[in-house]
């Protein structure tokens, strides 16, 4: 009861639902847990606590991201099953900590290993941080005005702190009021700290205007060639340009279409500007001076030297190495143009990081989804700058990027001003996937002082001020162009420069706890002998 209580607190706390502040207590039943386990005189408490915290953690991802068996229901159930276990790493790490150190440095030891993960988790290839802690706050940015100096692992920190400081204050024997000064202190100073700066915050930068589109493409049934009602690709591109033009005006500087909007087989960029669809493009940008396009495109390109060739390079007899890229497209009106590829790909579905895994799971008739093989990725986060203003530039983040805050932060650093979310959410269906994702949208707001503007196949399309609030946003399953006017910012937050301190430090932090713990282990044991 108590691994469900707190696997239920913690989905009760999770956006989409505005109730963030019960994630200060979610934790409370599992450090109840933990205690009365420790207890025990029994000798395999270890493997005993492992049973509840993978309980815990497996019912919280179930309850919280169910939705992603809505795109393939194999990639769902393995993305609960093994991201539970990943969580229970740190979990097991403060364990035998606490066994190891006692109870002070013990409980200390869960937030560091806890922290540690998320950054970890953050940056290999089985990433999957959509369960962040410090995601829980999206649904209320005027909660956490402070990421931008902390980021969104600052949030991760202040739920373990007030967590264990509750915990502190149900366990002890004192029977004063005042041992509960010190939670509530947690909670408040942070959410005044956080109103003061939102109050005293003045957006920053020029303003110009900006349409999204959103096409409203069943990726299922209509998207693709093979679908039961497919919709030809011109005609698709049609729908694009005329929901473009229902919004457009002689002030309008980029307009935003969603991920793989073109996507009319592999768009070969070595060849792109002699292509139908650049001829389509450059028609219609030249009926609207001033206006630049940033599409999703799926492109590839082709290595006529095998020893240049990517790690990610696909062969074909007929082609040779090539790669393929979910990519942004940045189109002018003159018809020169840009790409960027998508870097942060999702595991399974874009990339295949450990094919042994993969071909066990596959191996049980567990189908992940997506295409076959690697998509290709680049080093750098490119910008899409107006040629006729480069200080108007933009970011082209491709969907999963998004819930990245140290990667998102890169493009800050290499001089986007804004930035501009091309994504499709359409795969999940009408659950609580796409609106959270919309939401981690804003955290990404905060923690750059970079207002969004996200274009969305299906829904939900909007624009985000610097401080996070979604200032206008489409329906849900509707075709929809938004248009709305952003401040391009040239300044840098404290987090954009110095990035995720906080999970960096806590990884250091983690070793020295880790080490600590066997020296200490391993006296004991010898001093027994």
């Amino acid at each position: 009861m108590l691994a469900f209580l707190s696997a239920f607190l913690l989905w009760l706390g999770w956006p989409v639902k505005p109730l963030a502040f019960v994630l200060f207590v979610g934790w409370v039943p599992f450090l109840f847990l933990e205690r009365a386990i420790s207890a025990k005189t029994a000798p395999k408490r270890g493997r005993t606590f492992f049973k509840y915290a993978y309980l815990t953690l497996f019912l919280w991802n179930v309850f919280t991201t169910y939705w992603v068996s809505y795109s393939t229901l194999g990639g769902g159930i393995a993305a609960v099953v093994f991201n539970a276990l990943f969580m229970s790493v740190p979990m097991m790490a403060f364990f035998w900590t606490k066994r190891a150190v006692g109870n002070t440095l013990g409980y200390l030891s869960l937030p560091v290993y806890w922290i540690a993960f998320e950054q970890f988790h953050l940056n290999w290839d089985l990433s999957w941080p959509w369960l962040t802690l410090g995601n829980g706050f999206a649904a209320l940015p005027s909660w956490v005005q402070w990421y931008e100096y902390t980021g969104f692992l600052g949030g991760s920190l202040w739920v373990w702190l007030v967590n264990l400081l509750v915990f502190f204050a149900l366990v002890s024997q004192k029977k004063s009021l005042t041992k509960w000064v010190a939670p509530v202190l947690a909670v408040v100073v942070p959410l005044v700290l956080s109103f003061f700066i939102g109050s005293r915050y003045q957006e920053k930068g020029d303003l110009a205007e900006v349409v999204v589109v959103q096409p409203n493409v069943d990726p299922y049934r209509e998207k693709f060639e093979g679908g039961e009602g497919y919709i030809p690709f011109e005609q698709q591109l049609a729908r694009l340009i005329t929901l473009s033009e229902q919004q457009i005006t002689p002030n309008t500087k980029f307009v935003l279409w969603p991920e793989t909007s073109i996507s009319n087989g592999i768009n070969w960029e070595e060849n792109f500007a002699m292509s139908p669809v650049s001829y389509t493009l450059r028609d219609f940008l030249s009926r609207h001076p001033g206006v630049e396009l940033v599409a999703g495109i799926t492109s590839g390109k082709v290595y006529q030297d095998s020893t240049q060739k990517s790690g990610t390079a696909r062969f074909h007899p007929e082609v040779g190495y090539y790669d393929v890229f979910n990519a942004g497209l940045h189109f002018k009106p003159t018809g020169q143009h840009e790409f960027y590829h998508k870097s942060k790909l999702v595991p399974g579905v874009e990339k295949t990081p450990y094919p042994a895994v993969f071909k066990f799971l596959k191996a049980f008739a567990i189908d992940l989804g997506g295409i076959a093989g690697n998509m290709g990725v680049q080093e750098t986060r490119s910008v899409f700058g107006h040629s006729q203003n480069p200080q108007l530039s933009g970011a082209p983040v491709v969907c999963y990027e998004s819930i990245y805050g140290e990667y998102v932060s890169e493009y800050i650093r290499n001089g986007a001003n804004a930035i501009f979310i091309i994504t499709n959410d359409a795969w999940w269906s009408d659950s609580p996937g796409h609106k959270q994702h919309l939401q981690y949208a804003s955290l990404r707001a905060i923690e750059t002082r970079r207002a969004v503007a996200r274009s969305a196949n299906t829904g939900i399309s909007a624009f985000i001020d610097q401080k996070g609030e979604i200032v206008q946003r489409s329906g849900w399953w509707v075709p929809a162009a938004l248009r709305g006017q952003i401040r391009f910012n040239q300044e840098q937050t404290f987090y954009t420069r110095h990035g995720e301190f906080i999970g960096h430090g806590t990884q250091w932090l983690a070793l020295g706890l880790v080490v600590l713990a066997v020296v200490l282990a391993f006296t004991r044991r010898s001093a027994k002998v």
